[in-house]
């Protein structure tokens, strides 16, 4: 796979993301995404915005069109694709334990979660921590095919682990490398290599 789809993927999943950030998600050196990221830029498929990367609509369609191309032994292996339905398994239990963390029952309402409950919020932690066992499982099997995938369970256990510790922010906050950014970038890079588009 050539670097510069790999680089430019990374971008993709990040948003809007700094060198050091797409070299995290796609196992590249910082200094071999620096080189492509200067490339992209000047060819206008990349945007540079205070030190951040975006794609440009050109550099989105020509990312697009090199998906099928560039992960078709992925798309073909049975194995490959069945842990990746498995993921969507978990990922349906995730935005639940999600939508439990950010809300909560008062006096049969559903009201949003300000977090003064620690009892509350250590069970969700929990469930979280539960979730988090599923999913090791699917990313190894994941990562086998897909080895820059480990990166994410590497994150995710960071995270949890300092949710665990009490510091609640690592759960969802989207400023960090929370445990819910995390997985949205992880649920991003599997649709692309897969080829589905995200259920709203």
């Amino acid at each position: 796979m050539r670097d510069m789809h790999l680089v430019m993927h990374g971008i993709a999943v990040k948003k809007y993301g700094t060198v050091e950030d797409i070299s995290s998600v796609v196992g590249l050196a910082v200094e071999t995404v620096k080189d492509h990221l200067d490339q992209a830029v000047t060819t206008g498929r990349v945007n540079e915005v205070n030190g951040k990367f975006m794609l440009t609509p050109i550099g989105q369609i020509t990312l697009k069109s090199s998906y099928a191309k560039a992960y078709a032994s992925h798309r073909d292996d049975p194995g490959f694709m069945a842990a990746y339905e498995e993921f969507e398994k978990v990922n349906t239990d995730l935005k639940q334990v999600i939508t439990d963390w950010q809300t909560m029952k008062l006096g049969g309402q559903t009201v949003p979660n300000d977090h003064s409950d620690s009892g509350y919020d250590s069970k969700v932690i929990d469930r979280l921590g539960d979730l988090h066992e599923r999913v090791e499982t699917v990313l190894d099997r994941l990562s086998a095919k897909e080895p820059r995938l480990k990166i994410y369970k590497e994150k995710l256990l960071a995270a949890l682990e300092k949710a665990e510790d009490g510091d609640i922010k690592w759960v969802s906050d989207a400023s960090i490398e929370s445990y819910h950014t995390v997985w949205f970038e992880l649920h991003e890079d599997l649709l692309r290599i897969v080829g589905r588009n995200r259920e709203e």
